[in-house]
């Protein structure tokens, strides 16, 4: 808009606008994205906006840009444009908003925001009047100011110095005696200076009735109870969005103000849609262009995969994948990855591609992905597709513990100015919410905690009143039900920006221009403020360098091997297809196994058999909830097992499905159906797959539905079959594997299941050195490898090293012993440890003494080692005796011994002690509190297991141990007990949770259905020892116990020890109720907030929404 008609419309602001109403657009308006100062997500906030009849809104969120793509997509939906916009605190204290009046303006307020990023570090800004003054061209400023005093009048006249007549002065009601007269003098100081008064409403939530969530999260923010807050509240009460005629209303003194922000919105027109992307060229072979470059390493990449000649099949499928990757212009995408691959290999760090990336024939050629396409049905246009329109993402897992190599080689060949990680948005859920809450609200820390323990993992249902009363609470009590409800209404709010697992945005010009970037939280490392979905919406592309516990596994597993036995293999020469390792795996014995650990896993295992590579790729698929929902498990099981017969209606459906015994358990597959059966282009059925995933939020499924069955009833086809098949394919649309990510991932795992098997001693050490990761806990990975006959040592001061090391077994020949590592002693730092090998040598430490003088390691390390026992073995100290000779000790000698005991090393005589006491007579622990204290001190213990100790009062109980349980007929009625190790409660399993206790004959599976979870609710969350009564459910080989009736026991596990402290039971990753699981899929946030997260909720029903309440 030119000056003259921003100056006529400024003039006739008052007059109706286009909705019929006065015109009026809201230039300060925080989000969510503020993170804990706004109260409202974008979506609430433009929906009000239209409803109060603005044309326009800026969303200007303090030192952020975050939340601007979510607010672009939302006004694009909601029919109000958005002002892109920006509020910075500078260090002179005058408060600002810019706005950005056209795209070379915008880049200037990426780049400032980034330096003040730069200097604060991780979640701060620091910029001045001069950082702004340097970055003011095309910006629109409005300074928010507090009184009319002289300290106004200076930021005033700087403010027109470096604005011009692109500066403004907000006028905002504060709901105070004397408020009209405030105003008139601010708009009496901003004449003096030459800027213009403009209306602001300061915007901190949509509604009200949210002004009592806003000061709860602005103690969140502060640490602060709502009782402390005091004067940190914010100043007035008055901070929704309000419609245009009330403002006219309030501010009618002021004509002029109101028709400003109408100019200023008319004047700020830029659009994130303005932003031009451009990846970076990549010259990897010079004098060509990225497409020659990638057809010419494609090409000679093929020759090497296929030495005898490539099959005319592959060549035909990587010369039609070039030719759509040259259409779609992303062949430096491509040279990228390839690059990155290239330098890790190089480097000896194990990688392997994954996901939708290994349908391609380019990706396998270039040695980014392992799918052979020879071997495999890939459909590239999974991966990529002409019709899709977005970039493609390729996921390339590397070693863990060496990614960070990657990630910096990326940084210094790209340049920090041009790379950057995406960022992660960290959303409350519900037990965040009411610990945060209830903090804020003054409860008791333990009614917090007892609260806070009644959620499941990751949920997003918050805690309900019959859960605080199961809890004994008085649910009458304002301020608890105030908690539950606030609670409720935080879910899925914004709380701060993490940094993605390794998803890169690399361009070709400055990236700062684009987006702010800031430092990590990690050395070395920046991000955008920008998540995967920002990214995705905007058409950028993303180089996903992911890291993968398993492939570091597997990497010292190798090495390990290589070192004491002579065996030199990598992931390629595994020897493959085993006989041995498929009959490992048909038993079920895969604890620590890629994939194929965990219960459900286990569970199917006897029932799929796998004897080839193909029914590991089908097992690591089929227990997926989109094979469940989609209802596939059940017929696939019945015609493998040849209770139900395979038929095909045609030979193109037998082409497709005969792999898969014609149910379609793959994405590929689904898209395959539509391609040959229903006459689909490769494109619209890659958007039939696309719509099936997302068809619960947008109802876009409808068209494809009768397209499909209209083609295959044309194609001969019965409707009733054709309206199956579409069933089928709808049911698993979203969560369904592609083939080739399944492959991808049952190639380790029959790698590490080949290493469990052949090498169970390495496959032990090489588990524990890469903890935490996998399923289960240290305990149960030491109790595994000394059921398959690994002998197991001890933490020792003077055999361990800090990682797990292999041990010659005398006279054993080929076996070794596993000598567990100090990394397994809780407290310990690696740098004492590392200290403390350094000085043993190849001296051992002749005792305590000798151990505090040569080490030089605090007291304090020694003391956490002694706990661990790690003195015993060696030095035949017990844990009490290690402790009290530890207790006259210091963290150096005193001066007059130092040089006393110099004096007799150079002597070489024999050292004397500081402080030389009889040994007392200590009583000994008994074996009980050894166990204890084994678990506390290192999270596993060599002595029997802790239930063995107890078995005696159990069995007067007539509880069963869980290798009797297992032995039982079906239905019979049981009663066991055992140690929780995992608890799981899957979004598909409809509330159902699924149990793993141990005891010392093995472990038992429970099934806990939905009504008894919630009658005993305390009880499987809390317990570290469960009683169950039950019936014994048997399905062939894989038994179950349906739990009717569940008792906490840890009250016995405490008494282990005698003493006040409990039992420490370490839980693995696969428990949900401690390390978080993916939330239940059948339940949305219940606020009004499109979440956007790793986790897409899956709409239903059952949601409850909590209705905001009225506090007034």
């Amino acid at each position: 808009m030119s000056g003259a008609r921003a100056g006529q419309g400024a003039g006739t602001s008052g007059e109706p606008g286009a909705s019929g109403g006065p015109r009026y657009v809201e230039l300060g308006c925080m989000s969510h994205f503020a993170f804990l100062r706004g109260a409202s997500s974008v979506e609430e906030l433009f929906a009000a906006a239209r409803a109060g009849g603005l044309e326009a809104l800026a969303v200007t969120d303090l030192h952020s840009l975050a939340g601007i793509v979510r607010a672009h997509e939302t006004a694009r939906e909601v029919g109000v444009r958005l002002v892109v916009g920006c509020r910075l605190q500078l260090r002179e204290g005058a408060v600002l908003l810019l706005h950005p009046e056209n795209r070379d303006a915008y880049g200037r307020l990426c780049r400032l925001l980034t330096l003040g990023k730069r200097r604060a570090g991780k979640g701060g800004c620091d910029l001045g009047w001069d950082d702004v003054a340097a970055h003011a061209e095309g910006l629109w400023a409005t300074l928010v100011p507090d009184e009319p005093d002289a300290r106004l009048s200076a930021d005033l006249r700087r403010l027109a110095a470096a604005f011009g007549p692109r500066a403004s002065l907000a006028l905002t009601l504060r709901r105070r005696p004397g408020d009209r007269l405030r105003l008139h003098d601010l708009a009496g100081l901003a004449a003096a200076a030459g800027v213009a008064p403009v209306v602001v409403g300061d915007v901190l939530y949509h509604d009200p009735r949210r002004r009592v969530l806003q000061e709860v999260v602005t103690c969140i923010r502060h640490g602060c109870t709502i009782d402390e807050l005091g004067d940190r509240r914010e100043r007035y009460a008055d901070r929704h969005l309000k419609p245009a005629a009330e403002m006219h209303r309030l501010y009618a003194a002021h004509p002029d103000a109101l028709a400003r922000t109408v100019e200023i919105a008319g004047r700020c027109r830029f659009s994130l849609s303005e932003l031009a992307y451009q990846y970076p060229e990549e010259a990897v072979l010079p004098g060509l262009r990225p497409q020659a470059a990638l057809e010419r390493l494609a090409r000679e990449g093929a020759e090497k995969r296929y030495p005898e000649g490539v099959p005319a099949e592959v060549a035909a499928l990587i010369e039609r994948e070039l030719a759509l990757i040259a259409t779609l212009d992303y062949a430096p995408y491509f040279l990228t990855v390839h690059a990155i691959v290239r330098f890790a290999r190089s480097r000896g760090i194990l990688c392997q591609g994954r996901g939708s990336a290994a349908n391609s024939a380019v990706c396998y050629a270039l040695g980014i992905t392992a799918i052979d396409p020879e071997r495999s049905d890939l459909l590239f246009e999974r991966f990529v597709s002409q019709e899709r329109a977005e970039p493609p993402d390729i996921d390339v897992d590397f070693e863990h513990e060496r990614r960070e190599e990657v990630i910096q080689w990326v940084y210094e060949t790209y340049g920090r100015d041009r790379a950057a990680l995406c960022s992660t948005v960290i959303r409350y859920r519900a037990k965040g919410a009411i610990r945060d809450v209830g903090k804020a609200l003054g409860m008791p820390e333990d009614v917090v905690a007892a609260l806070s323990s009644q959620v499941w993992g990751w949920a997003v249902a918050g805690v309900e009143l019959e859960h605080a009363a199961d809890l004994h609470l008085d649910t009458t009590d304002r301020r608890l039900r105030l908690a539950l409800d606030l609670a409720r209404e935080l879910i899925g709010t914004p709380r701060h920006l993490s940094q993605h697992p390794g998803g890169f945005v690399l361009t070709r010009d400055r990236l700062d221009e684009l987006v702010p970037i800031e430092p990590a939280a990690m050395a070395d490392r920046q991000v955008i403020e920008w998540d995967r979905d920002d990214v995705g919406a905007l058409g950028f592309m993303k180089v996903d360098c992911l890291a993968l516990g398993m492939l570091s596994c597997l990497r010292r597993g190798l090495d390990l091997l290589a070192h004491h036995k002579e065996v030199r293999l990598d992931l390629a020469s595994i020897p493959p297809e085993d006989p041995r390792t498929y009959a490992m795996i048909r038993r079920a014995d895969t604890l620590g196994v890629f994939q194929i650990e965990s219960r459900a896993q286990m569970a199917m295992l006897p029932r799929i058999r796998p004897r080839t590579f193909y029914d590991l790729v089908v097992e690591v698929a089929i227990v997926r909830p989109g094979p469940i929902q989609g209802d596939m498990v059940h017929p696939y099981l019945r015609r493998r097992e040849g209770r139900e017969p395979v038929r095909y209606p045609t030979p193109e459906l037998e082409r497709v499905l005969g792999k898969t015994l014609g149910v379609p358990l793959f994405q590929e597959q689904a898209m395959r159906v539509a391609i040959e059966c229903a006459g689909f282009t490769p494109g619209e059925a890659d958007q039939l797959r696309r719509a099936m995933a997302t068809f619960k939020f947008t109802g876009g499924v409808s068209p494809f539905r009768d397209k499909l069955i209209s083609g295959m009833v044309r194609k001969g086809y019965e409707p009733a079959f054709a309206e199956q098949t579409f069933k089928q394919l709808e049911g698993f649309g979203s969560y369904g594997f592609p083939e080739s990510h399944a492959a991808s991932f049952a190639l380790l795992a029959y790698a590490s299941s080949w290493l469990k098997c052949w090498h169970p001693e390495v496959f032990c050490a090489a588990l524990l050195n890469s903890q935490p990761m996998g399923f289960y806990a240290p305990a149960q990975i030491v109790r595994d490898a000394r059921e398959h006959g690994v002998e197991v040592r001890p933490v020792c001061v003077n055999a361990s090293r800090w990682d797990c090391t292999l041990e010659a077994e005398d006279g054993a020949g080929e076996r070794f012993a596993v000598r567990l590592g100090l990394r397994l002693v809780a407290g310990l730092p690696n740098a004492h440890a590392a200290r403390l090998v350094a000085a043993r040598g190849e001296r051992p430490f002749a005792g305590v003494d000798d151990l505090w003088r040569r080490a030089g390691v605090p007291v304090a390390s020694l003391v956490r080692l002694a706990q661990a026992d790690a003195f015993r073995p060696a030095l035949g100290l017990a844990r009490r005796e290690a402790l009290w000779s530890l207790r006259g000790l210091r963290d150096e000698p005193l001066p007059l011994f130092r040089a006393t005991t110099e004096r007799e090393e150079e002597a070489g005589e024999v050292v004397s002690p500081e402080a030389a006491e009889p040994q007392p007579g200590l009583k000994p622990m008994r074996a009980g509190r050894e166990v204890v204290e084994d678990y506390r001190h290192t999270g596993l213990s060599l002595r029997p297991h802790p239930l063995s100790f107890l078995r005696g009062d159990l069995a007067r109980r007539r509880i069963l141990t869980c290798a009797e349980a297992g032995a039982l007929r079906d239905r019979r009625p049981v009663r066991l007990a055992g140690l929780v190790l995992v608890r799981q409660k899957p979004g598909s399993a409809k509330g159902v949770v699924f149990i793993t206790v141990e005891d010392e004959t093995g472990v038992a599976n429970l099934v806990v259905w939905p009504q008894v979870f919630e009658a005993q609710r305390r009880v499987v969350l809390g317990a570290r020892m469960l009683g169950v009564e039950g019936q014994v459910q048997r399905e062939g080989e894989v038994v179950h116990v349906v739990a009717r009736r569940l008792h906490d026991l840890s009250r016995l596990l405490d008494g282990l020890g005698a003493r006040d402290e409990g039992f420490v039971l370490p839980h693995g990753l696969g428990d949900e109720v401690h390390h978080g699981g993916a939330p239940d899929t059948r339940v949305v946030v219940p606020v009004a907030t499109k979440v956007r997260d790793i986790f897409i909720p899956d709409l239903s029903l059952e949601t409850l929404r909590a209705k905001p309440r009225d506090f007034w």
